[in-house]
């Protein structure tokens, strides 16, 4: 593939790029990681670039990964912190930063730098499904430069980049592997949908067989579903849903179970704007929960992966994370390894 089809694109879905691209994405990912791990100095890639990053919400790992990245490419990542909380107030007119418009915003920082980054979900949008990606999407129509998702509130495109490429390093291939994205169990309801969303984009696309899980109540968009699907059949695979955690492990090689929250949170017209409701859902099904016997019903050699942090004794027993089938500080690692990737093929 030519990689001058990368320069100058945004990075906001994986729905928006080809397995082809992706899997380029995933070896210039495994090429860099070599270099580093060799120490061997690739700061030629984006010589004094300049990355901007937007936190409506905070980080640990997406910051520092994005930071390092730079750096280790040769540029330089600026962190901003919106001194005021998105505002949606009328179209064309969002409040982005301070007092200032997404249109205004996001053309003063195209004339500075070569790309923008923004992570923004749930309490920065009052948790209305959409309105964060919304928030993305018109930075990057008034950016000419690439617009980066560093999470919204459909979608964390680097994060399901690193957990196949973590898929990828264990097994060697995605042909065959069981992949299983499970709810679990969490005290806070405040929990967006875009890791389980872009984890089975990422799997079924790459053709895994994709296996999501969870109670009823914690139903995933139906668009990233139905695009589930099509890439099964794309690629001879298969995408399931259960309600049954337990049977759901059965044989699993990848095991990933993380809290998302419960359909009747969100305002209408996705939910009922009802918290309780919401929290019920959780409280009924607090045996949602990665203990080692669970892992025991999965393959001899299957992996445990979360995204992180994970709440440990409510998603995730000390056993199993800290366990030798744990993968989640290879995972966490490899955020900053697709992260320079996808910064070089599109910041050049």
């Amino acid at each position: 593939m030519k990689t001058d089809t990368f320069r100058g694109r945004d990075f906001l879905t994986l729905l928006d790029w080809t397995k082809e691209e992706v899997e380029t994405i995933l070896d210039v990912a495994l090429d860099l990681k070599r270099r580093y791990a060799l120490g061997e100095l690739h700061n030629h890639i984006l010589p004094a670039k300049t990355l901007f990053m937007i936190f409506y919400n905070q980080s640990l790992r997406t910051r520092n990964s994005f930071e390092a990245g730079m750096t280790q490419l040769g540029g330089h990542a600026h962190f901003l912190d919106p001194s005021k909380i998105y505002t949606p107030a009328l179209p064309g007119k969002e409040v982005a930063y301070s007092t200032e418009r997404v249109s205004d915003v996001a053309r003063v920082l195209a004339r500075m730098g070569d790309a923008i980054s923004i992570r923004c979900y749930g309490d920065p949008v009052d948790w209305v499904y959409g309105d964060a990606h919304e928030l993305i999407r018109n930075f990057a129509y008034w950016a000419d430069i690439p617009l980066l998702n560093m999470e919204c509130d459909k979608y964390h495109p680097f994060q399901a980049l690193a957990d196949v490429l973590t898929v990828k390093e264990k097994f060697g291939t995605f042909n065959g592997v069981k992949f299983v994205m499970s709810w679990a169990y969490s005290p806070s309801v405040h929990k967006p949908r875009a890791v389980p969303q872009s984890a089975i984009i990422a799997a079924s696309m790459m053709g895994c067989d994709t296996v999501l899980a969870h109670p009823k109540g914690m139903e995933l968009d139906d668009e990233v579903l139905d695009s589930c699907r099509k890439y099964a059949a794309m690629n001879g695979s298969s995408f399931e849903i259960s309600n049954d955690f337990e049977e759901a492990l059965k044989g699993a090689h990848v095991v990933y179970p993380k809290a998302w929250t419960a359909v009747p949170m969100f305002p209408p017209p996705v939910g009922e704007r009802d918290d309780e409701k919401a929290q019920a859902i959780f409280d009924a099904n607090k045996d949602w929960i990665c203990t080692s016997d669970h892992m025991a019903l999965a393959d001899p050699q299957a992996i445990y992966m979360h995204c992180l942090p994970a709440d440990r004794s409510f998603e995730v027993t000390d056993d199993v994370i800290d366990g030798p089938q744990s993968v989640v500080f290879d995972e966490a690692e490899n955020r900053l390894h697709v992260q320079k990737a996808v910064m070089s093929l599109v910041m050049r």
